[in-house]
C-alpha cells in the first residue's frame, strides 16, 4: 500500500535535484555557488529566506539565498566552510548536482517596505541574507525611498561581494558606507566597528525599517546604536539562523524558549525576540 504525498509535503521533505553552473570564491573561507533547477522550475523564494543543501551520501546543511528574487533561472547560495556538508559543498565543481528542500521561514516584510526609508547594516556574512533584499530592492528601486547600506568586515581580506560593494557605492541614489575592525595597506578606507558608522548618517525614526544582520556580538551595540537614532523595536529586523538543522521545525536545534528559527523565523523584529532568552 502507497500512501500520497502532497505538493506541499514534497517541497518539505523531498530535495529537488539541481545543478550547480558557476562557483565563486568569495573569500578564503567563503565561496558563492549558483544554482538552477534541472526541471527548469524557479526556486520562488522570499528575501530572508533558505533552503536545505543535500549532498548525497554526506547530509544537509540550512543556506540563505544570496540572490534576489528578481533574478530568474538560477539562485545563489553564498557558503562559508565550517563542517562537514559545507566542506563538502566546497569541493564540488561546476555541473555536479545537490538536492534542494524548500524555501523555509518567514523571509523579510517586502509590502510593508515600499514608500519607507531603509538602513541595512550589514556585519561580515550577515550580508549572505541581506544581499537578496538588497538587491531585490534597488531591482525595483522607485517603490522605495532613502536607502543606507553599511558593511563591516573585520579585515579587507573577509570583505564578502566586493563587486557589489563596488556597485552600490558607486550608485546615486544610494548612501553606502564601509568599515573594517582592523586595516592593513591595502586599505584606505574608515577603519572601526560597524557602529562607528552611526554618527555618519541622519534617519526619520517616523518612515525607517532597519534590518540588521551579523555576528551574535553585533547585534546588541547595532540595536543600541538603532534606538539612540530613535527607532521602535517594530521597525528593527534581524534574523536569527543559529543552530537550524532540519528547516520544518522537528528536530528542535532551533529553539528558542518557544520560538522555532526555521518556521517562525528567521526574520524577526527585535519586539518578537528581545525578551526571549538566549535570542540575541
Amino acid at each position: 500500500m502507497t500512501m500520497a504525498v502532497s505538493t506541499k509535503e514534497e517541497a518539505l521533505y523531498l530535495p529537488r535535484l539541481a545543478e550547480l553552473i558557476k562557483v565563486e570564491q568569495l573569500t578564503e573561507r567563503e565561496k558563492l555557488f549558483e544554482f538552477a533547477f534541472k526541471d527548469g522550475g524557479e526556486l520562488g523564494h522570499q528575501p530572508g529566506q533558505f533552503v536545505e543543501v543535500s549532498l548525497f551520501g554526506i547530509g544537509e546543511a540550512p543556506i540563505s539565498i544570496s540572490s534576489s528574487p528578481t533574478k530568474k533561472g538560477s539562485f545563489e547560495l553564498a557558503v562559508r566552510r565550517i563542517g562537514n556538508v559545507t566542506t563538502a559543498l566546497h569541493q564540488l565543481v561546476k555541473g555536479a548536482a545537490v538536492g534542494i528542500r524548500g524555501p523555509f521561514g518567514r523571509g523579510f516584510p517586502i509590502e510593508p517596505l515600499k514608500g519607507k526609508d531603509l538602513l541595512f547594516v550589514c556585519g561580515g556574512i550577515g550580508l549572505f541574507p541581506l544581499r537578496s533584499l538588497i538587491n531585490y530592492v534597488l531591482d525595483n528601486r522607485n517603490s522605495f525611498n532613502k536607502i543606507i547600506i553599511l558593511f563591516g568586515a573585520r579585515n579587507p581580506k573577509e570583505r564578502v561581494f566586493v563587486d557589489d560593494l563596488a556597485r552600490w557605492a558607486a550608485r546615486e541614489d544610494v548612501q553606502f558606507m564601509e568599515t573594517v575592525d582592523v586595516g592593513d595597506e591595502t586599505w584606505a578606507g574608515h577603519v572601526g566597528v560597524i557602529t562607528t558608522l552611526f554618527p555618519d548618517f541622519e534617519i526619520d525614526p517616523g518612515k525607517t525599517m532597519a534590518f540588521i544582520v551579523g555576528p551574535p556580538v553585533m547585534y546588541r551595540f547595532a540595536i543600541a546604536e538603532a534606538k539612540k537614532k530613535q527607532l521602535p523595536d517594530e521597525q528593527i529586523i534581524i534574523s536569527l539562523e543559529r543552530k537550524m538543522k532540519c528547516g520544518v521545525g522537528k528536530c528542535g536545534h532551533c529553539q528558542i524558549n518557544g520560538a522555532y528559527a526555521c518556521q517562525d523565523g528567521p526574520v524577526f523584529t527585535y519586539a518578537e525576540v528581545k525578551n526571549l532568552r538566549e535570542a540575541l
